[in-house]
């Protein structure tokens, strides 16, 4: 099995896959001592097709690739595709589109939240996949035949995957339901994360404004140290330190030494003032430009006895509807609706599953529909039902 190392070799690749109506990809790479994930192999393929390709090669332009992930004719199939599509946006600027997601599409098909690929493989296909080459370093040049052939059944086992899920969407008209996970899977607000909304990955473990600005700052400037030395976030600065920098607000080297959570001498590093820089600006805020601390949100009497059942409601619903609990809902999203109603701004409110799922939570909220164990099993009823068995 050849690898694909010259753009000549990469364009007739392309030709060939274009042909066909969708393509399954995946993407090795390695990001454990950088920001940015580095591309090391390609893998491709369609019905008849295959194709590995070597991005690491001298001269290698990957631009035919991109073009193929741009074409609105083929469908792109990944399993789990998030990480792949960043890589393709960080590498060539562009999401591919149209795509289809094995992992999400499995999850809207009832193969449970967390099927794993080699066992979505074996129960449409039957097939075993070797994990022996797994933990490969990717970088490493030669492949061996034995790392390579690993590589291709990647893709080649999802074709079967691929053809296998759509129909049952299909059948079971359930497409726009995937469709409108690939929508945001493919927006491009997911990808291109802006520094100063690196903050939002941080626990939110400050209790005044001034800490919250600080907090702010600094995990700002982090983030684009990080991405412009190409380490990672830790690399730069554990969380740890982010917190006690928002809470303890060292002003000069000095104090920022102090700090239990820093390293020793890193005061006096070329980095150091960056972030010193970071801390002051956000001291010198005037007190009406300090960011407004998020009001906690304070569950109603009721609320934790009202998520149970909603949770329970969850379990009814996936089951009857044969999809993964958490492509329904997720934790956070009960607790928001049990807090606030048809006013949670969730998920679980919105689209197909709001039709599927949220509507019902609301009704069983509001008390125009109840849980009852029968039959050995748990069902929803209507008041108006109980009211006119009553009667009878």
């Amino acid at each position: 099995m050849e690898l694909i190392k010259t753009p000549s070799q990469l364009e007739k690749a392309v030709a060939a896959l274009e042909q066909s109506d969708f393509i399954t990809i995946d993407t090795e790479f390695i990001r454990e001592t950088t920001f940015w994930p580095e591309l090391c192999l390609i893998q491709m393929a369609a019905p008849g097709v295959t194709a590995l390709v070597d991005p690491l090669a001298e001269g290698m332009d990957l631009e035919p690739f991109f073009r193929l992930m741009a074409n609105e004719r083929v469908i792109k199939v990944f399993h789990a595709a998030r990480q792949d599509i960043e890589i393709i946006y960080h590498r060539g600027g562009l999401i591919p589109h149209p795509i289809f997601d094995t992992q999400v599409a499995a999850m809207v098909c009832g193969f449970g939240d967390s099927v794993s690929y080699e066992q979505l493989v074996f129960r449409i296909t039957g097939e075993h996949i070797d994990k022996a080459s797994r933990f490969t370093d990717w970088r490493h040049r030669p492949l061996s035949e034995k790392q390579l052939r690993y590589a291709i059944a990647d893709v080649t086992h999802l074709i079967p995957v691929f053809q296998n899920l759509r129909a049952q969407l299909e059948r079971e008209g359930r497409a726009h339901w995937l469709k409108e996970e690939m929508d945001v899977l493919t927006a491009r607000e997911t990808y291109d994360v802006h520094p100063e909304d690196a903050w939002k990955r941080l626990k939110l473990r400050v209790r005044k404004p001034v800490e919250l600005a600080v907090l702010q700052r600094v995990a700002a400037w982090r983030e684009r140290e990080a991405r412009e030395r190409n380490v990672p976030r830790g690399r730069v600065l554990k969380d740890d330190a982010i917190y006690e920098i928002a809470q303890q607000q060292p002003r000069d080297a000095e104090a920022l030494g102090r700090l239990r959570s820093m390293p020793k001498g890193w005061e006096r590093s070329a980095a150091a003032s960056g972030l010193l820089k970071a801390v002051n600006e956000a001291l010198a805020l005037p007190k009406d430009e300090l960011p407004k601390l998020p009001k906690p949100q304070h569950a109603p009497e009721g609320a934790a006895a009202a998520a149970e059942l909603i949770k329970v409601l969850l379990k009814l619903v996936a089951e009857r509807e044969g999809v993964a609990p958490k492509m329904l809902a997720s934790s956070d999203d009960i607790d928001r609706i049990t807090a606030q109603g048809e006013n949670a701004a969730v998920p679980a409110l919105s689209g197909w599953r709001r039709e599927v799922f949220g509507e019902e939570a609301l009704k069983l909220l509001r008390g125009e529909i109840a849980l009852r164990f029968t039959g050995r099993r748990v069902e929803t009823f209507t008041l108006e039902e109980r009211i006119i068995s009553a009667a009878e």
